[in-house]
């Protein structure tokens, strides 16, 4: 009860005179920018499930949402970094095709010859060859930009454009299926899905991770006299955040498989086929796994990480953080190199939801990227981002476009929308900081 009082005494006489919610804000720390975006979600959910006749709020479409969204956050994650060193990268788009190519020869023509097909090696080695043609695309990207002085909205430009021929250069223009079966894992699908009994394991797991790092917080917290939540407001996060998280486990084991898959698997596993059908739910798809851990370790790269500080420092002020000895060209070769592993990443579950390689494979997705990233708070003056936050803006993008599609709206108002959206986004970005100052 002492350390309540302790905590809450801490944040001084301004806590007392607030009202409220501001009261409840100060206490939880919740991040009210992210809540406002979360509070737009919901709002561009309901709206579309309104015009849609009640298609949008569905686990079926929410769980098709979560596969499509997977791209542009795996590669968001890396554009807040990029941004808040006050540099952009335009090449991202072609760099998903040019990988996914690459990797869709590679398991369909080149590795049959020396391993034969379905060995249990292609798929691993596949990523591994796409990895390392992001890495090497963006470390070159980033050496240009670092060491000769070009700007990095020149370079990436470039890029995108040869990136995008060199796509085409390698199968004369042809498509590249069908991909390797395990492959297809990372792409969704039923095939590529945990299932009801693992999804809850997950969900468990990932409420057991929050709890941890509240406690884990607050100890750290209390052990450099920092000041702590109150315990109401410590123990209101793991509730809110454990529903939250089980919430969509449910809605993913909500989702079933079609019948004649459904049918095929029970012929293939001698299971009876009941009169009243077999359901199996699909829970947690394989890609958006993928995406949350990719999320968790860009948000700790930036937050506890030597590098993630530095990458800050530079974005605060670049003449500074050299000046304090940070090796700003470094640090900018690393970032733009992360960023062609991040796009290698998203172009494999690509590929495999696709099951072919294809020459417009990640065509404008450069520019969701960087709309994600600048929704979800990252300021393009630089400095200012979080991993989190892109990652919302990704899921606020792709619900506009697939809400645009259910509604049946034309693809050039589409366009429209989201570059509406996005400069509104920029708009109140700028009114933000000028508040903040």
């Amino acid at each position: 009860m002492a350390e309540m009082v302790k905590s809450t005494a801490s944040s001084g006489p301004r806590t007392a005179e607030a009202n409220p919610v501001t009261r409840f804000f100060r206490a939880t720390e919740i991040d009210t920018r992210l809540l406002g975006m979360i509070g737009a979600l919901i709002i561009i959910w309901i709206g579309f499930h309104i015009i849609t006749g009640g298609l949008f709020l569905t686990p079926r479409n929410l769980w098709n949402l979560s596969v499509q969204t997977t791209d542009i956050a795996i590669m968001t994650t890396g554009m807040v970094l990029i941004i808040v060193t006050r540099n952009i990268d335009l090449s991202v788009g072609s760099v998903l095709g040019l990988c996914g190519m690459i990797m869709g020869v590679t398991q369909a023509k080149i590795l049959p010859e020396y391993i034969g097909f379905d060995s249990p090696f292609t798929w691993a080695i596949t990523l591994l060859v796409g990895i390392a043609a992001g890495f090497l695309i963006g470390a070159f990207q980033g050496m240009i930009i670092a060491f000769l002085n070009v700007p990095s909205f020149i370079v990436t430009l470039g890029g995108l454009l040869v990136w995008r021929g060199a796509t085409w250069l390698v199968t004369s223009g042809q498509t590249v299926a069908p991909m390797d079966q395990t492959f297809r894992i990372m792409g969704g699908g039923a095939e590529g899905s945990i299932g009801a009994t693992w999804s809850w394991i997950v969900g468990i797991a990932a409420c057991l991770f929050v709890i941890a790092s509240i406690i884990g917080s607050r100890r750290q917290r209390r052990r450099f006299g920092f000041p702590r939540r109150p315990i109401w407001a410590e123990y209101f996060l793991a509730v809110l955040s454990c529903v939250l998280i089980l919430g969509a486990v449910s809605i993913a084991n909500s989702y079933y498989w079609p019948i004649n898959i459904a049918k095929k698997y029970a012929e293939t596993n001698n299971i009876p086929w009941p009169e009243t059908g077999l359901d199996i739910p699909y829970g947690i798809a394989v890609p958006v796994l993928i995406a949350i851990v990719v999320g968790i370790i860009m948000t700790f790269i930036a937050t506890r990480l030597r590098f993630g500080r530095y990458v800050f420092a530079i974005g605060g002020n670049p003449e500074a953080a050299e000046l304090a000895g940070i090796k700003t060209r470094w640090v900018t070769v690393r970032i733009f190199a992360l960023m062609g592993v991040l796009a290698a990443i998203a172009a494999a579950i690509s590929t495999a939801r696709l099951n072919a390689a294809t020459n417009s494979q990640g065509t404008l997705d450069e520019l969701y990227t960087i709309a994600a990233a600048v929704i979800g708070g990252t300021s393009l003056a630089g400095g200012t981002g979080t991993i989190a936050g892109a990652m919302l803006g990704a899921l606020v993008m792709q619900s506009l476009q697939s809400g645009m599609v259910l509604a049946h709206v034309d693809t050039p108002l589409q366009s429209v929308v989201v570059g509406t959206v996005l400069v509104v986004a920029v708009w109140l970005d700028t009114v933000y900081r000028a508040r903040a100052k």
